[in-house]
């Protein structure tokens, strides 16, 4: 089954084709079906997904301790931590700048550094390795408990290898290329969540040209031997945002995906999708995105997006870099978002989050506003029932860490219990016992 979408922002009629540039075969089209959506019932689906994919129902059962259900309690509860990792780039300047820190750490635990672990900033001088910069922004991370995605080992565009790697000979390019994997992977071993292997593999093949064809492969099976905690990543741009590009389409994706996968020793790797998602300034594909990641989730491996940002020239800017938050975060097969952008201040350019000054720009409403919305909100009170039910009390929960605290509904005495809702929380329900 063909599957995709376009967004049609006219009410006029219009010819639909379908164009094949392959002449060496014949295509014949059969039930074909077009169902159109507003964009209210578009963020209907995207909502009901959210509800589905991202909260459990949670059901307390509060009993004393000769198993009789507490009646007339109160159970306030207070989220912690979310359970769905929703991010934000880094760059150098936070190790000097306080309001950078304090703007950053009050608001994402999970972070990719922009440049600082690349190759070109760790060995500028062949021989000569400086991890000064990332190793500081490791312990700036680790203090605030922000979890790190490690990029990149290899970056496969011949214009972003350092400039003494670019006239290497292949032999020499295979010996300095060793040592970088080695030397960075060892490093940080044990420290990241995810490594970008070989970042734009579909768009580019320095590394192929030059090592062989398998290159890519290798360094992926090196990589996971090397630090076997990490998730290894396929870092690419394109595939979701722009539907021209077919060299990096869903079904190119696969294939490159499929190829180092079952390069000899990568069998049991642990693989990631990373979809980079640099979108222009005109208006998101929404339903191209959509397929996209259908295809790819069918794969059963978990889909990150990794740079998000909306490119500047649009007055809608703020508008479409919400539209394809909501998109990624209701599609169940998405299990993290990390967006390229931050203060003004700190040099991001292309879609602030703040200004000079740490003031939210327009861009910066949206991500809190989403920080806000995809998370249960303080206050949460829930009544154990006075009477049938049998003594449970139940409510819808966003995935994450939580702390809740019951009042017993005569003594006053309190209870303070810890606790994760995760979509494989047993029967959704939440035993606890107390004294009387």
């Amino acid at each position: 089954m063909l599957k995709g979408g376009l967004v049609a922002n006219f009410t006029s009629s219009a010819h639909i084709i379908f164009k094949s540039n392959n002449t060496g075969v014949e295509i014949w089209a059969d039930n074909i079906s077009l169902q159109s959506f507003t964009k209210e019932q578009w963020r209907s689906n995207q909502d009901k997904s959210i509800d589905r994919v991202r909260k459990q129902k949670v059901r307390f059962h509060i009993t004393y301790a000769n198993k009789t259900a507490m009646e007339g309690g109160v159970i306030s509860i207070k989220q912690i931590k979310s359970g769905f990792p929703f991010g934000c780039g880094m760059n150098h300047y936070i190790l000097t700048n306080t309001d950078y820190q304090d703007w950053f750490a009050s608001r994402f635990k999970f972070t990719t550094f922009t440049n600082e672990m690349k190759w070109y900033s760790t060995e500028k001088i062949k021989g000569v390795e400086n991890y000064t910069i990332p190793d500081a922004m490791m312990k700036f991370c680790e203090k605030n408990g922000i979890s790190i995605r490690g990029h990149n080992i290899f970056w496969d565009n011949p214009k972003h290898q350092p400039e003494w790697v670019k006239t290497l000979s292949p032999e020499d390019l295979k010996e300095a290329a060793a040592r970088r994997i080695n030397s960075v992977t060892t490093r940080y071993a044990g420290k990241l969540i995810h490594w970008d292997v070989m970042n734009e593999n579909l768009h580019f093949r320095f590394y192929e040209d030059n090592l062989g064809n398998n290159a890519s492969a290798e360094y992926y099976r090196t990589a996971q031997l090397l630090d076997p905690q990490a998730i290894m990543f396929l870092n690419e741009y394109n595939t979701i945002e722009f539907n021209n590009d077919e060299t990096v389409n869903a079904h190119n994706y696969s294939k490159k995906l499929e190829e180092i996968i079952s390069y000899p020793g990568n069998g049991n790797m642990s693989v990631g999708i990373g979809l980079q998602g640099h979108f222009n300034s005109g208006k998101p594909n929404l339903p191209y995105m959509r397929s996209a990641l259908d295809l790819l989730g069918s794969f059963g491996f978990p889909i990150w997006l990794t740079e998000v940002d909306v490119d500047k020239g649009s007055p809608s800017q703020a508008e479409y870099f919400e539209e394809i938050l909501r998109e990624a975060y209701s599609h169940p097969a998405v299990k993290g978002i990390i967006s390229f952008a931050g203060p003004e201040a700190a040099g991001f350019k292309v879609m602030p989050l703040t200004d000079e000054d740490f003031k939210n720009t327009a861009a910066g409403d949206v991500v809190d506003k989403l920080l806000r919305e995809w998370k249960s909100g303080d206050g949460l009170v829930v009544e154990t029932p006075a009477a049938g039910n049998n003594g449970f009390s139940e409510i819808s929960l966003f995935h994450g860490d939580y702390n809740f605290t019951i009042k017993h509904p005569v003594t006053n005495s309190s209870t303070s219990i810890s606790f994760k809702v995760t979509k494989d929380l047993p029967r959704g329900t939440i035993h606890v016992q107390i004294d009387a």
